[in-house]
C-alpha cells in the first residue's frame, strides 16, 4: 500500500531549507495536514458513426408450385395362402411297470456267550521286617531285635467277559413289483395343407407433382451503422499536487458507520445517505484524494465465505460512488473478512450481538495518488 504523506506546520519551522529536496508543500499552516496526490489523466467523450455491418445481397427463393393428380396403384399383390388341416388323434391305453420287483435285506444281529479271565492285580512280594522279642532282658530294646524275611502272595481278580458266538448277517426278502397303465394319443388321420389363392388389391391415390420449379430473387440489404462514444485523452496527468485534509482522517482507517442486511452486500438507502454525507462530499471537495474502502465481517461463518462477502461489500461502496460521479481509478476496494477483529470474538468464542456488530464494520482510508 502506498504510504500517506502528511506534515504539520512545525515541521516547516524545523526544516524549511530542505522543502525542495523532499518535494513537500511550499506553504503550510500550523495544525493542518496535507496529502500528496498525483493529478489524474483528463478525458473527453466524442461520438463517431461506424459501419457495424456492410451492405450485402441476399437471395430469396420462390418455392415451386404443385398440382394434384390421381393414380390407380397396386396395394397388395396376389398371393397364396396355405391352410393347415390339423391331424386327428385317438386315445389308447398303454400298460407299463410302475414299480419293479425287488428284495429287501433283513438284519440278523450278532450273538455272544459268557466267559471270564483272571488278572494279577498285585504281584507276589517279599521284605525284611524287624521284631522285638517279648521277653528281652536288656534295657536297650535294639539288643532284642530280630530281622525276618516275610513273603506276601500275589492278588488276582476274575473279570467276566463276552465272546462272539455268531457275527451279524442279513437274510433276503422278496418285494413284488406293480403294473399300471397310461393313456396315449396316437394319430388317426395325419395333418395336411390346402393352398388357397388370395386376389390382388388396388387403390386410387392422390399425388402432388411439381407444376412450376423453384426460382431465386436477389435483394440488396443496406449497411448498418452505429453511433459509438469514444473516450479520448485530452490532458496527461501525473503532476504532484497537495490536498489539505482533516488531520483526524490521516494515516488511519476511519469508521464509515454503514450497515448491511444479513448475508448481503446490498447498500441500503440509509447507508447511501451516510456515504453521501461523508465520502462523496469529501471526494468532491478534494478532487485529488484517492480512497481505499476496507470492509470487515465478524467471525461467524466460514473463513473463505466471510473473505468473499467482505470484498463484495467493499466493492458495492466503490460501485455506488462511481454511480455518483467519482472516477473509479480514485477508489480501491479491499475485503479483510474476519482477519482484523477489534475484540476477542474469534472462532468458537461466545459473544453478544453488539460485540459481533463491532467487527462487522466498513472503513475508509486516504491513500497517496496512483
Amino acid at each position: 500500500m502506498k504510504k500517506l504523506i502528511y506534515t504539520f506546520a512545525a515541521f516547516f519551522l524545523l526544516g524549511a531549507v530542505n522543502l525542495k529536496a523532499q518535494d513537500l508543500p511550499q506553504v503550510g499552516e500550523p495544525g493542518k495536514c496535507y496529502v500528496k496526490c498525483i493529478t489524474p489523466d483528463k478525458f473527453e467523450e466524442v461520438t463517431e458513426t461506424v459501419v457495424v455491418h456492410p451492405a450485402y445481397t441476399v437471395l430469396e427463393t420462390v418455392p415451386p408450385t404443385y398440382k394434384t393428380v390421381t393414380e390407380k396403384v397396386l396395394v397388395k399383390e396376389e398371393s397364396k395362402q396355405l391352410k393347415v388341416i390339423p391331424a386327428v388323434y385317438e386315445t389308447v391305453e398303454v400298460e407299463y411297470i410302475s414299480k419293479e420287483d425287488a428284495e429287501k435285506l433283513n438284519v440278523v444281529p450278532a450273538t455272544f456267550m459268557d466267559d471270564s479271565k483272571d488278572f494279577e492285580v498285585y504281584p507276589k512280594t517279599g521284605r525284611w521286617e524287624y521284631k522285638i522279642l517279648a521277653d528281652c532282658p536288656s534295657a536297650n530294646k535294639e539288643d532284642c531285635m530280630v530281622a525276618c524275611y516275610v513273603e506276601y502272595p500275589e492278588r488276582t481278580q476274575t473279570v467276566p467277559l463276552k465272546k462272539l458266538d455268531k457275527d451279524a448277517s442279513t437274510t433276503p426278502e422278496p418285494v413284488p413289483g406293480k403294473n399300471a397303465t397310461y393313456k396315449k394319443q396316437v394319430v388317426k388321420t395325419p395333418a395336411r395343407v390346402e393352398e388357397i389363392t388370395i386376389p390382388a388389391e388396388y387403390a386410387t391415390i392422390t399425388k402432388t407433382v411439381v407444376d412450376e420449379k423453384a426460382k431465386t430473387v436477389k435483394k440488396t440489404i443496406p449497411e448498418v451503422t452505429k453511433t459509438v462514444t469514444i473516450t479520448k485523452l485530452v490532458e496527461k496527468g501525473g503532476m504532484t499536487v497537495w490536498e489539505e485534509v482533516d488531520c483526524g482522517l490521516v494515516g488511519k482507517a476511519n469508521l464509515l458507520p454503514i450497515l448491511y442486511e444479513f448475508n448481503s452486500a446490498r447498500i441500503t438507502p440509509e447507508s447511501k445517505r451516510i456515504i453521501d454525507n461523508n465520502l462523496l462530499k469529501l471526494m468532491n471537495e478534494k478532487k485529488g484524494l484517492n480512497i481505499e474502502i476496507r470492509s470487515h465481517t465478524d467471525s461467524r461463518g466460514n473463513d473463505e465465505y466471510n473473505q468473499a462477502l467482505s470484498q463484495q461489500r467493499a466493492q458495492s461502496v466503490v460501485n455506488y460512488l462511481v454511480s455518483r460521479g467519482i472516477a473509479r481509478e480514485r477508489l480501491v476496494a479491499k475485503g479483510f473478512g474476519e482477519s482484523q477483529l477489534v475484540n476477542r470474538c474469534g472462532n468458537g468464542v461466545e459473544c453478544s450481538e453488539e460485540e459481533h456488530q463491532a467487527n462487522r464494520r466498513t472503513e475508509f482510508r486516504i491513500i497517496q495518488g496512483k
